[in-house]
């Protein structure tokens, strides 16, 4: 059996029930969820709900799923860039094509793996065996800056840092077209597409999530813009980008197929700046992930005359 206690916060206020939880727990599917609701093993203050339950800020919601067999997940000697590192965490720039954890069908060559080999069972646990040290995630096609917590005291502080979107999160990425503001702010809700659940959609009602944009340089078709992210939603860059008829150059979901001059394999975005407060000293920590070459070689190819 494992449990899960979840709590509502205003970002969240007059969801159902059963669309939180999927969304806060991600591996767990709504058909999944409704079921634990119908046998009462999902509970809001302790009362059993049903699905059309709206959530309250404040709300604690505690989820219980059974047992289930869960694979051994092994270390692998897979080679790291590792951006800083001590007792307590570190900070790798995660190559692109790389999944950051197991999950079902895929149990192995992801950054986990690597991890549990470099660290040797130093680790968090807060997020199972599944999750080790992991305390958030970026797109298996997306390449940077990732935190990885060494113990609960480390991973406690940094997901309060996130929950408060106290962590500087800077990206690069090249969008297609060219933006008509040198800067500007998205301020769009996303949740989960209701068409496709595999996919997210700017959605009203929905979490708030704002992005920040920069222009750094405008190329023949493409634009490459800094992003700084205010809140931090499953695939918020590439859908807002996307929401105002700029997506990111390569991405096969948001994207709107416009050919690249470059192999970019999937989106061509980059977690580059990573700031956050040191759990045990409170020093302030920055890396900087170099962005990857295919950058060099798409801004290059697409130099404007």
């Amino acid at each position: 059996m494992k449990e899960y206690l979840l709590t509502v916060t205003e970002d969240n206020e007059n969801e159902r029930i059963d669309r939180f939880v999927r969304d806060e727990l991600a591996d767990l599917s709504r058909s999944y969820i409704q079921k634990l609701i119908e046998g009462e093993s999902i509970t809001v203050s302790g009362k059993p709900v049903r699905s059309s339950y709206r959530a309250k800020p404040g709300d604690e919601i505690r989820v219980i799923t059974p047992d289930q067999l869960i694979p051994d997940i092994l270390p692998e000697d897979i080679p790291l860039d590792i951006l800083y590192e001590d007792d307590d965490v570190l900070v790798v720039n995660k190559e692109k094509g790389m999944v950051v954890h197991p999950a079902p069908g895929h149990y192995d060559h992801t950054l986990v793996n690597a991890l549990m080999y470099h660290c040797k069972g130093s680790l968090s646990g807060i997020n199972g065996v599944m999750r080790p040290g992991i305390v958030h995630r970026i797109d298996k096609d997306t390449s940077g800056s990732l935190i990885v917590c060494k113990n609960d005291l480390a991973h406690e502080s940094i997901a309060k840092q996130l929950e408060q979107h106290s962590i500087k999160r800077e990206y690069l990425a090249i969008v297609c077209g060219t933006l008509k503001d040198d800067s500007g702010t998205i301020d769009r809700p996303l949740g989960r597409s209701r068409s496709d659940r595999k996919k997210m959609a700017v959605t009203e009602g929905a979490k708030r999530a704002v992005t920040h944009y920069e222009v750094i340089k405008q190329l023949e078709g493409f634009t490459l813009i800094r992003c700084i992210l205010e809140t931090g939603r499953t695939h918020q860059i590439r859908v807002h980008m996307a929401s105002i008829g700029h997506p990111v150059a390569g991405d096969t979901v948001y994207g709107n197929g416009m050919k690249t001059p470059v192999d970019t394999k999937g989106q061509a975005l980059h977690a580059h700046i990573l700031g956050f407060i040191h759990p045990r000293t409170g020093e302030e920590i920055e890396t900087v992930a170099p962005p990857p070459s295919y950058f060099e070689m798409f801004i290059n190819k697409c130099q404007k005359v």
